[in-house]
This record gives C-alpha cells, sequence and structure tokens, in this order.
C-alpha cells in the first residue's frame, strides 16, 4: 500500500474513532467521550494534510481534481474550521456530534473512489480562477456544516435537560453563532460561483451555461440567501431555521459532490475517471 494512502485511511480511522466518541458520548451524556472525539479528529487531521501535501508534491498538481481530492480538500477545510472554533471556544462540546460522523461517512466514501495522483490535467482546468473557486467551495461547504452542527445543538438543547446541553450556552447564542457561520457560508459560496462564471468565461466564451453543476449550485446559494432572508427580514429564529441549516446541508453536499459524480458535465473533471 502506498503511503499517501496508508495515511488516508489512518485519517478516516480517526475520524470514525472521533465520530464514534462523540455519538456515545452523547448517548451515554459522558462529556470524557466529547474529549477523546476531539483529540481524535486532531489526530486524524495531521495524516490528512499529510495525504494532501505528498499527492500535490508527487505530480505539482494541485489536489482537487477527482471526486476523491475534491471531497479530501473539501472535508480538510471543514475540520480545519471546526478545529480552530473548538479551540478558541471550548463552551460547545458535542458540536463534533453531527460534523465528525459526515466526516467521517464521506471520507470513507473518498477512500474506495481513491485512485493514483494524475500526472497532468486538462487545459480547461488550468486557470488561476480555480483556486478561488475550489477554496470558496470548501470552506462555504465547512462553514454551512458547522451551522448544521449548531442547528442539532439548538434542538437537543432546547428538547433535553440533560446537563450536557444544560453547560450549553444560551439558546440565543447557539442560534446566532449558526447565523454567522451561514451568513459566512453565504459570501464563500458567493464567491466560488463569481471565481465560476469567470473560469467558464476564460475556457468557453460565455460566464453561464446552464450546466447542472452551476443550476445545482446557484440552488445552494439560494437555499442560504432564503435562510438569511427568513432571518434578517422575516425575523425567523430558533428550531424553525435549526431546522433549516440541518436539510439545506445535503442540497451542498448533491451539489458540490453529488452531481458532478453523475452526470456528465463541464465539471467532468472531477469525476473519478477522468
Amino acid at each position: 500500500m502506498k503511503p499517501d494512502l496508508m495515511l488516508f485511511w489512518i485519517a478516516v480511522s480517526l475520524y470514525g474513532l472521533s465520530a464514534f466518541a462523540y455519538l456515545f458520548g452523547m448517548m451515554a451524556k459522558n462529556d470524557k467521550l466529547f474529549t477523546v472525539g476531539l483529540w481524535s479528529a486532531v489526530a486524524g487531521f495531521i495524516p490528512h494534510i499529510v495525504v494532501i501535501a505528498l499527492r500535490w508534491s508527487e505530480t505539482g498538481i494541485s489536489p482537487f481534481f477527482t471526486i476523491s481530492e475534491s471531497i479530501t480538500f473539501g472535508f480538510f477545510c471543514t475540520i480545519l474550521i471546526f478545529l480552530i472554533f473548538k479551540f478558541t471556544n471550548k463552551k460547545i462540546r458535542p458540536l463534533g456530534v453531527l460534523i465528525m460522523p459526515v466526516t467521517f461517512i464521506m471520507m470513507g466514501w473518498a477512500g474506495t473512489l481513491y485512485k493514483e495522483a494524475a500526472e497532468s490535467i486538462a487545459p480547461a482546468l488550468q486557470s488561476g480562477w480555480i483556486w478561488a473557486h475550489i477554496i470558496g467551495a470548501a470552506t462555504g461547504f465547512g462553514a454551512v456544516l458547522t451551522a448544521a452542527g449548531f442547528g442539532l445543538m439548538y434542538l437537543l438543547k432546547d428538547k433535553y435537560t440533560f446537563q450536557i446541553f444544560e453547560r450549553l450556552p444560551e439558546l440565543k447564542i447557539i442560534d446566532d453563532l449558526s447565523y454567522r457561520f451561514v451568513a459566512g457560508g453565504f459570501i464563500m459560496y458567493g464567491l466560488m460561483i463569481v471565481s465560476g462564471a469567470f473560469w467558464s468565461h476564460q475556457v468557453k466564451g460565455n460566464y453561464w451555461a446552464w450546466d447542472p453543476v452551476e443550476v445545482w449550485s446557484l440552488i445552494s446559494w439560494l437555499t442560504y440567501g432564503i435562510y438569511l432572508h427568513l432571518r434578517i427580514t422575516m425575523g425567523w429564529r430558533g428550531k424553525r431555521l435549526a431546522w433549516y441549516a440541518i436539510i439545506a446541508m445535503v442540497a451542498m453536499i448533491v451539489s458540490y459532490w453529488g452531481i458532478p459524480f453523475t452526470m456528465e458535465t463541464f465539471h467532468s473533471g472531477f469525476r473519478i475517471e477522468h
């Protein structure tokens, strides 16, 4: 087994340990398991970084052009956001109960699609806009997944009176945190769409072609725009927006990884067989 693949599965295994620690910690109402979950995530993040570095150094090609690489980079940004928040704000200990299982499942799927690093890339993908496009997409996804995690924390604290939930901040604070991460994700996802339009113009001569990925990306972006409208203009708060954040995350996953994998599109460079 190649070193990068071995390190990849080590990262997935540690993320799996983290996911189960958070889930069992929630079910057993045991704070200590949340600590295990956090440090397992930290331990998994280290080989995760090394995998990306090895893939990049092997060919000199940015490591996010296959579905596997795209997922790997997307969840690198997700875990980075999660860890930064966790080490700067220690009051929401169970936050990983949604983030880590999703990371474990998606990284495990990426492992089944793992391919040798490409030796060359299509001319259409050789654009400076790709960096803004991918970073916008990856950090945007990380932000809205974190927002969904806050949404779950809101619902649990609102429904249960267990000690682990009583230690969480007030519902208003959790609601505000979810809103801030959605706003950040909305901005970064907007960056992804705008940079993608300039990239499309550079390659094909038009800014928008109603490609299925473009359409789904627009739907996802508008979904979070509606969230912001409901909160800022309509005054929505609390459980309704918490559920909204969780459900909207599914649309984000479909648009970013589901559509490019199942359809022949302008984004087919991200498919594993290309």
